[in-house]
C-alpha cells in the first residue's frame, strides 16, 4: 500500500494550491460568500480550463478517467482556502450519480458539459426532518401518462440556486427514484437559507413539477441503491475538504501564536497553548493519513463501508475540535469577520452534517459490526 502522491499528483496539488492562493484570497472568499449566487462564475470557468472538472469523468464522456485520489487532492486544497464553489455538488454528487446510475443517453448529454464546466448540478435528497435514511425521502412522484408529477419540499439542497440541472430523490410506487430535472423547470421554487456556513443551502418547493419517464436516473425504485453507491466517494471527498480546513487552521493559529505577545512574550511560549497546538496536530495527522488510506482503498475497489463511516465520524469531531481551539487561541477576535479563522470555524459546524453527522456514522459502524 503506497499512499505517497505520484509526481503528477504532486504537480496537480501544487497547481491547485497556487491557483486558489492567487485567484481567491480570503477577502475574495468573504465577498463570494456574501454574494447572491454564492460562487464566482469567472473563477468557475478558469477552473474548468485547468481541467479540474474532467479529472474523474470517464474518457468516453469527455473526461480524463483519472483515479479518485486526484479528486481528494483538489478537495483538500479547496478546503485550505475555504473556497466557495459548486465543485462538490456538481462533480461529486451530480457527476458520480450519473456515472453510477445514468442511462447512456444521459451520460453522453450531461457528463461532457460537467467536464467542460458548462453545467452546474445540485442533489436534492434531504427533507424537513433532515434524515439521512431511505425512509426520510417522502416527496411524492405520481405517474400520469408518460410523465411523473412531483409535489413536495426539499431542504438543504446545496447550490440549487445556481444549478442548471437538479437530481431530485422522490418516492414512486416502486420506491425511491432519482429524477434529472432542469433547475428552472416550471413549478420549482428555490429559496436560499441563511446558514452558519454561508454555503448556498436551499429550500426547493415543487408544485406539480412534470418530469418525463426518460429523465429517471436508472430505473424506478433504484434511487436509493444509486445514492448508496456514490456515498463513499462523496463522503471521503468532503472529508478531504474538511481536512484541508484543519491544516490551514493549524498553520494560521501557529503563526498567530508566534506573533501575539502577552505579558511580554509570544503566547506560543505558554505551555497551555503548546499543548493545545500539539493536540490539534495529532488529531489532524491521524485523520489525514486515514483519509489517504480510505481513498486508496476506493481506487483499489475494496469494500470501505466501515472505513468511510469511521473517517467521517472522526473528521467531523476533529474539524470542530481544531477550529474551536484555534478560535480560543485567537481570543475574541477569532469570532470576528476580520479574522480568517472564523471562515473555518463556521465550516466545521456546517460540514458535519454534509454526508452524515457523527451519530449517523456511529450507527452505521455498529451495523457493519453486526451489533
Amino acid at each position: 500500500m503506497d499512499l505517497d502522491y505520484t509526481k503528477e499528483q504532486e504537480m496537480l496539488r501544487k497547481s491547485v494550491a497556487e491557483f486558489l492562493a492567487k485567484e481567491c484570497p480570503f477577502d475574495s472568499v468573504k465577498e463570494i460568500e456574501d454574494s447572491e449566487p454564492g460562487y464566482d462564475e469567472k473563477l468557475w470557468k478558469k477552473m474548468a480550463k485547468l481541467g479540474w472538472m474532467e479529472l474523474h469523468i470517464p474518457e468516453e464522456y469527455g473526461g480524463l478517467g483519472d483515479p479518485f485520489v486526484d479528486l481528494t487532492i483538489i478537495m483538500e486544497e479547496i478546503g485550505k482556502r475555504a473556497f466557495p464553489s459548486p465543485f462538490f455538488t456538481t462533480v461529486l454528487l451530480g457527476g458520480l450519480t450519473l456515472i453510477e446510475g445514468g442511462t447512456e443517453e444521459q451520460k453522453k448529454k450531461v457528463l461532457p458539459k460537467i467536464a467542460s464546466g458548462n453545467l452546474i448540478m445540485s442533489l436534492a435528497q434531504l427533507e424537513e426532518d433532515a434524515s439521512y435514511l431511505e425512509s426520510g425521502i417522502n416527496l411524492q412522484a405520481k405517474l400520469e401518462g408518460d410523465n411523473y408529477v412531483l409535489n413536495g419540499k426539499k431542504m438543504f439542497a446545496v447550490d440549487a440556486n445556481i444549478a442548471d440541472k437538479l437530481i431530485i430523490a422522490a418516492r414512486t410506487a416502486e420506491g425511491v427514484t432519482l429524477f434529472l430535472a432542469d433547475g428552472k423547470a416550471p413549478g420549482i421554487t428555490c429559496q436560499k437559507m441563511q446558514t452558519i456556513g454561508k454555503d448556498n443551502n436551499c429550500i426547493l418547493t415543487l408544485e406539480n413539477v412534470s418530469i418525463p419517464k426518460s429523465d429517471i436516473i436508472g430505473k424506478p425504485g433504484e434511487g436509493w441503491q444509486i445514492l448508496e453507491k456514490i456515498a463513499p466517494k462523496a463522503t471521503v471527498a468532503k472529508c478531504a475538504e474538511m481536512l484541508g480546513g484543519c491544516q490551514e487552521s493549524i498553520d494560521m493559529t501557529a503563526a498567530y501564536a508566534k506573533e501575539r505577545v502577552q505579558y511580554g512574550t509570544p503566547i506560543g511560549g505558554f505551555q497551555a497553548i503548546q499543548h493545545y497546538m500539539a493536540d490539534m496536530r495529532v488529531g489532524f495527522d491521524t485523520s489525514l493519513y486515514y483519509m489517504h488510506k480510505v481513498a486508496w482503498m476506493i481506487d483499489e475497489g475494496m469494500d470501505v463501508t466501515k472505513e468511510v463511516s469511521a473517517l467521517k465520524a472522526q473528521v467531523n469531531e476533529q474539524y470542530k475540535f481544531i477550529t474551536e481551539r484555534a478560535v480560543q487561541i485567537h481570543g475574541g477576535i477569532g469570532t470576528t469577520r476580520e479574522f480568517n479563522i472564523g471562515l473555518f470555524y463556521r465550516r466545521a459546524k456546517a460540514f458535519e452534517y454534509i454526508q452524515g453527522d457523527t451519530d449517523y456514522h456511529h450507527e452505521k459502524i455498529a451495523l457493519a459490526l453486526e451489533l
